[in-house]
């Protein structure tokens, strides 16, 4: 647990250090829409962001989906489970062997 928390402290002060060491301003154009004056650590930080919930949606997407079918498998198996309890408690008639001559 101590290990993640330096792992995290170690990126986090990377990210503050780039961000001081890129602050000179820059502007953005995109279609007709334009900023001028973002600092270019602003411009870069945004961007990782934008492509971490465009490439993590579909990840997320398919662990709900996961999620949804394992649910469901459990409660099939907690189904099946009863209905077996329930044969298993049932009094169950033996079969005689058919009287006959021998």
């Amino acid at each position: 647990m101590g290990f993640g928390y330096l792992v995290v402290a170690l990126l986090a002060a990377a990210v503050a250090v780039f961000a001081l060491q890129n602050s000179a301003q820059t502007s953005v154009h995109f279609l007709t829409w334009t900023l001028d004056g973002l600092p270019l650590a602003a411009v870069a930080l945004a961007s990782l962001g934008i492509g971490l919930v465009v490439a993590g949606l579909p990840l997320w997407i398919r662990s709900w989906r996961w999620r949804s079918k394992v649910r469901g498998a459990e409660t099939r198996v907690a189904m099946l489970e009863k209905a077996l309890a329930e044969r298993d408690q049932t009094p169950q008639r033996r079969q005689q062997p058919p009287e006959g001559p021998c």
